[in-house]
């Protein structure tokens, strides 16, 4: 089973030498997510069954797992280009991964609508995208390509087309990361080229991929929700469970600030 590569960036490398910068607590959670080995990264093979791990563990109490400094880390940034659902929602679902990575595609086909359309569009959920590309050049590539695809508005689009069946199986060169952009609608592909290559787009990755480091991620996809680490493409009903603490846990305290503003943000089509 192949290693993944270092990126490329000298920020996340530096911060890959020397994680855990969210306090000591995060100790703990680094320890969840990091049970999800390589092997519910790869992008080929079987996949595991991991419905067990501990990180997956929710059907306890709903502050029971959770970690403060790990919840602080959701921006509800209402113009964030990689996010979907209320700036205001209850609960914000942080996932970090990489378009090279199968069970995140998985994830992306399987689990994530599902999810969209249980809990975005009723206002209960936020899904906040971080780019963690772990595979090399043409993860970078990828992961570039979507932050460009979202300064047109067509992040979603984009996510869906990279992650669709076979899509990864044709790898992700310059050339086809522009063909993707095409059939995700992107308008001005002059200006997605010269956005991909750009230093915003390195530092924005760069950037997220100091935060899944800073947290000890070190597999993909791993997720937060308001602060619990969940690793690997758990099975639906995981997501549910957490979902659902964190929302009964923002009913009890508070949290929920209410009905959607004007920063609410479109769900993902």
């Amino acid at each position: 089973m192949p290693t993944p590569k270092k990126p490329a960036s000298p920020s996340a490398t530096s911060s890959a030498r020397k994680p855990l910068v969210y306090g000591a607590a995060v100790v703990v959670a680094a320890g969840l997510l990091g049970f999800a080995s390589y092997r519910a990264t790869a992008p080929g093979g079987t996949a595991p069954d991991t419905s067990s791990a501990p990180a997956a563990e929710v059907s306890a109490g709903p502050r029971d797992g959770v970690y403060p400094e790990l919840a602080k880390l959701a921006r509800r940034d209402p113009d964030d280009k990689l996010a979907t659902g209320r700036a205001d929602a209850p609960v914000v679902l942080i996932e970090y991964a990489d378009f090279k990575c199968g069970y995140c595609g998985k994830f992306a086909r399987d689990t994530e609508p599902e999810l969209i359309e249980k809990y975005v569009k009723d206002g209960t959920l936020r899904i906040e995208w971080r780019n963690f590309p772990i595979f090399g050049e043409e993860s970078e590539n990828a992961a570039r390509g979507a932050w460009a695809a979202g300064q047109q508005d067509r992040f979603w689009e984009f996510h869906r087309a990279a992650y669709a069946e076979g899509a990864k199986e044709k790898g992700f060169g310059k050339d086809r990361v522009k063909a993707l952009a095409e059939e995700a609608g992107v308008k001005d592909l002059g200006r997605f080229m010269k956005d991909l290559d750009g230093e915003a787009a390195r530092a924005a990755v760069a950037k997220d991929q100091e935060q899944a480091y800073g947290i000890g991620a070190t597999s993909t996809p791993s997720f937060l929700i308001n602060g619990r680490p969940i690793a690997g493409a758990q099975p639906d009903e995981t997501f549910d469970q957490a979902i659902e603490a964190a929302a009964e846990q923002a009913r009890a305290t508070g949290e929920d600030t209410g009905n959607a503003g004007d920063d609410a943000g479109d769900p993902a089509p």
